[in-house]
């Protein structure tokens, strides 16, 4: 163990990630014996002032002279309760807030004198996620008062008045600037010896998945005809076999089912959500089937039949067939990729994760935790009786195929 103690300023916009990611390194610290605390802003803003105050977002305006002096004061005070948790049992204190301002990040520098600090920006500026992200915002207490147009209004405003102050990390001694949806680190800079800092950047670049359940949707009258793509519906078995889905995860909550934007995707997520209390479907584009092209919707024999070229042509190299006018497994890479990263981001707060692909999908997403050289991942199994529960995290991994019929 590192007996070295230290800060973590979290800096960056709203909706931004920075909670969330301040969460998952005190659980990873505290998990390998570190002591460790969060001190967030927020929580003291919501304590001591009314709700119906700090939801409006005048309250965040940087020209509001008694609304800034008084998040100064609170900045002051968790700074307070940081530096004497470590000059205690602490090794680890976070100081969660936007921090946008180089002038607050100055007065932290001036105060936080006795240990080094290491600033840690989060930028995501993807206009969907952003948005999925503000309407999650819009849920908390903080704003039940507001209906949620006017909440989601009130919040964008708010971040806007900090983009008039907001100015990215640049003159800090230690920082780290992170692509939050990616987990990819932008720019560093290390001024002091920080002993923390290897397994800290570990930690931000590695995704935390603690159940993802992993399903392809049930059966369709193209499954039965061997026809590919397309957009059907399920059939009668395709109803039965997701209401079977839903009873097996009845008991497990799960905030948020992730989709193609297919109809057999969509319709089995419905049977599986109507079994949930309070479940968000969110159809994601990237996690579309394979795009086949000018085979789309026909069925094997017949491409083999009247498109010997483009049947052999696969057959031949399947990862790596482009179909005409379509995509491959390795086209689809990139897209399959963001759309596991857009997944993520959105259900950071829960430990449960569920996406329902298609087969070609759920063999990239598969491929994405296993190890497989790239011939032999078009041919994963991938059944529609069965799903895939996938653990990764850093001290443990686990994939395991299970009936839910």
């Amino acid at each position: 163990m590192i007996d070295e103690k230290l800060y973590i300023v979290m800096m960056g916009l709203p909706a931004r990630g920075k909670s969330t990611l301040a969460s998952r390194l005190r659980d990873a610290f505290r998990r390998d014996d570190i002591p460790t605390r969060i001190f967030n802003n927020g929580n003291l803003r919501r304590m001591y002032r009314s709700l119906k105050e700090t939801s409006l977002s005048e309250f965040y305006h940087p020209e509001n002279d008694a609304a800034v002096e008084a998040r100064k004061r609170f900045a002051k005070i968790n700074m307070k309760m940081a530096k004497s948790y470590l000059r205690n049992s602490g090794q680890v204190a976070i100081l969660d807030a936007t921090n946008a301002s180089r002038e607050r990040r100055s007065l932290i520098e001036k105060f936080l004198t006795d240990y080094p600090i290491l600033f840690i920006e989060c930028v995501n500026d993807d206009e969907e996620i952003l948005g999925l992200n503000i309407m999650e915002k819009t849920k908390l207490p903080e704003f039940s008062h507001l209906d949620r147009q006017k909440a989601k209004t009130e919040f964008v405003k708010r971040i806007n008045y900090y983009r008039l102050v907001y100015a990215p990390l640049a003159v800090e001694r230690n920082y780290v600037r992170l692509d939050s949806l990616h987990n990819k680190i932008l720019e560093e800079k290390h001024s002091d010896t920080i002993g923390l800092y290897p397994r800290i950047r570990d930690y931000l670049v590695t995704d935390v998945v603690k159940n993802l359940f992993l399903i392809r949707h049930t059966e369709t009258n193209y499954n039965i005809a061997n026809r590919i793509g397309g957009n059907p519906l399920l059939t009668d078995k395709g109803i039965t076999q997701a209401q079977s889905l839903g009873r097996f995860f009845h008991k497990l909550s799960l905030p948020y089912i992730f989709t193609s934007s297919k109809k057999r995707t969509m319709q089995t997520a419905q049977l599986i959500a109507s079994g949930q209390k309070d479940c968000t479907i969110i159809p994601i584009k990237e996690f579309d089937e394979i795009d086949a092209g000018i085979c789309e919707g026909m069925t094997y024999k017949s491409i083999e039949e009247k498109m010997p070229q483009i049947f052999h042509g696969r057959e031949a190299d399947k990862y790596h067939y482009v179909y005409p006018n379509g995509e491959s497994y390795e086209t689809m890479k990139l897209r399959i990729e963001v759309g596991i990263k857009k997944a993520f981001h959105l259900n950071r707060h829960s430990g449960n994760i569920m996406i329902i692909g298609h087969q070609a999908v759920n063999r990239m997403i598969l491929s994405h935790f296993l190890y497989r050289r790239e011939e032999d991942v078009p041919y994963i199994y991938i059944p529609q009786d069965r799903f895939y529960h996938i653990v990764s995290i850093q001290y443990k991994k686990l994939f395991e195929m299970k009936r839910y019929d």
